[in-house]
């Protein structure tokens, strides 16, 4: 079962840097490298398992936030040019 799972995330992961290679627009390979990220989420999960560490799944967890994180401050950059800093532009 182990083997069925990792040849699955293994799949997935390949088609996703497919998509981040040939994206057509940036939009489209932010977003795929937020899904290899939530891969990578899974295939840490599914390690910290199967070799009986349930750690792991704490090292997942943080690891999906900061893929949620940085998908949106780089969403924002790309949309905005700029993370939110409003006032650094502020001409006195």
């Amino acid at each position: 079962m182990f083997l069925a799972v990792l040849l699955a995330l293994a799949t997935s992961g390949l088609l996703i840097l497919a998509r981040i290679i040939l994206g057509q627009t940036t939009y489209d390979r932010i977003l795929a490298t937020n899904s290899l990220g939530t891969i990578i989420v899974l295939a840490i999960s599914v390690h910290g398992y199967f070799i009986g560490r349930p750690e792991f799944v704490d090292i997942a967890i943080v690891y999906a936030l900061i893929n949620f994180i940085g998908t949106i401050a780089v969403l924002s950059l790309f949309d905005n040019g700029t993370l939110g800093d409003k006032f650094g532009d502020k001409k006195e």
